[in-house]
């Protein structure tokens, strides 16, 4: 049967995209969002000081700009507006200095000494080259068979092996094992584990591709602008609204969640079978996040100038810091010289603060659950790389992960990838029926479904497509 009605669960970028897909195609479309504005962590607020916009989840985009979703959507003409820094990412040293990802594959490569030149190019050069087949191959279930098998036998090559070892063996010098390993991070997975590498790789070809942009405005735009979209085409958003159960939403011929796995078996119940809901049981959470924001008073002092020319700056010195903060966060424990992710994004867009003022958040990787307060290391490590750092603070507001959790159930013990990206849980996301589940008329879209955690619409896409396919 056709489908001519359907639900989502959750407003974030997969719920919208799940929705417009869906709308698109004609099914009429309600989308159920608990907060009372949409956007899930793809928002933006004033949480230290009036006048202060600060991304409150999200808030760099490499994912996003290049995503065949977003693309194929006229988001521009409905106020989304990248703006691209000069340099991608900063990721500054002890002794002063800073390394960059410039956009530039040769800008990049020409900071290191010639050996380690040659191997930046040749590690990432290939996949630069075959950016849009990578993309196209990545952002797609991992046991889909590839459009095109040669790029993605190429890149998955490397990306198959552990971070660390990657970084050992191509790289010779500290600078470039640091600067890669800092990417592979953002895969929130030890650096010793298989495929760690490929979240290096994909955020290392994107700077020299499509680049790192924030929005301007915050992240809420691009979530406004896919809402208004959806709007267009006839579909409704009713925010303030909990779901609990199935029947507290008109009836529909399928129901879509971008919710974690937790948060859709507590809503379905028993329009999940048994044996579905336990193998859902073993679907492991991911490391939670600790998270800043700061209202500022001047731009941050980098001891490196250098930081100046990114939005995002990786404060985590040596690839073995950021080796055994990862492994510290993912099995439990705590680091009191964590790996932390910067973005100073109103150096670039000054609608994010009054004028003459800034903004900065930053996070580190915790235990999922932790309910240690990290504020004063994350400000250490600031300070490590910018000293009197502190003396710009106007105000702050610390996250931890219960915080996160309360605001968005998502993000339940801080966890903001859905689920741990291991290669078991990017084969079986959450099991091995990605998007759909042990109940036909019910389906998850959210970054616990493939391909994973990251702004780029593509979970939901894919899961409004396997519906579709599945009930036409």
């Amino acid at each position: 049967m056709a489908l001519r009605t359907a639900n989502v669960v959750g407003s974030g970028p997969n719920g919208l995209a799940a929705a417009i897909t869906l709308a698109q195609r004609g099914v009429a479309v309600t989308v159920y969002e608990r907060n009372a504005t949409i956007g899930g962590a793809c928002a933006t607020g004033e949480v230290t000081l009036p006048g202060f916009r600060h991304d409150l989840g999200s808030s760099v985009y490499p994912l996003g700009v290049c995503s065949p979703f977003f693309m194929s959507l006229p988001l521009e003409q409905l106020g989304l507006r990248w703006i691209e820094p000069e340099a991608a990412l900063a990721h500054p040293l002890d002794d002063g200095s800073a390394m960059m990802l410039e956009h530039s594959l040769e800008a990049t490569a020409a900071q290191f000494e010639a050996r380690d030149a040659r191997a930046w190019r040749a590690l990432l050069g290939p996949t630069v080259r075959d950016w849009a087949k990578v993309v196209d191959g990545s952002m797609r279930p991992l046991l889909s068979v590839p459009r095109h098998p040669l790029a993605m036998a190429n890149f998955g090559m490397a990306a198959m092996l552990p971070a660390q070892m990657l970084a050992r063996t191509v790289f010779k010098g500290e600078r470039a094992r640091a600067l890669f390993a800092g990417c592979a991070a953002h895969s929130v997975i030890p650096l010793t584990h298989v495929a760690s590498s490929a979240a290096g790789l994909v955020l290392a070809a994107a700077a020299h591709a499509t680049g790192w942009p924030i929005v301007a405005g915050g992240a809420q735009v691009l979530s406004d602008a896919l809402a208004a979209y959806l709007q267009t085409l006839g579909g409704r958003i009713v925010t303030g609204v909990t779901i609990t159960r199935l029947a507290e939403m008109a009836p529909a011929d399928v129901t879509f969640f971008d919710t974690s796995v937790r948060g859709m078996e507590g809503v379905c119940g028993e329009a999940l079978s048994a044996s579905f809901k336990r193998r859902l049981g073993s679907f492991r959470a991911g490391p939670g996040i600790f998270k800043m924001d700061w209202a500022l008073s001047a731009p941050i002092p980098w001891r490196s100038t250098e930081c100046a020319r990114a939005a995002t700056v990786h404060l985590g010195g040596t690839l073995e810091e950021m080796a055994r903060s990862e492994h510290d966060a993912f099995y439990g424990r705590r680091n009191d010289n964590p790996f932390v992710l910067l973005v100073q994004p109103s150096l670039f867009d000054p609608a994010r603060a009054p004028e003459g003022k800034h903004t900065a958040w930053a996070y580190c990787h915790v235990p999922a659950g932790s309910a240690d307060d990290m504020s004063d290391v994350i400000e250490a490590q600031v300070e490590r790389f910018a000293p009197g750092f502190r003396d710009c603070v106007l105000a702050r507001r610390a996250s931890g992960a219960a915080e996160l959790g309360a605001w968005n159930a998502n993000l339940a013990g801080g966890d903001v990838s859905g689920g741990a990206m291991t290669l078991g849980q990017l084969v079986a996301r959450p099991t091995l029926r990605g998007y759909r589940t042990s109940n036909a008329a019910i389906y998850l879209c959210s970054s616990s479904t493939p391909p994973g955690g990251g702004v780029h619409g593509m979970c939901g896409q894919q899961a409004a497509l396997a519906a579709l396919r599945d009930h036409r």
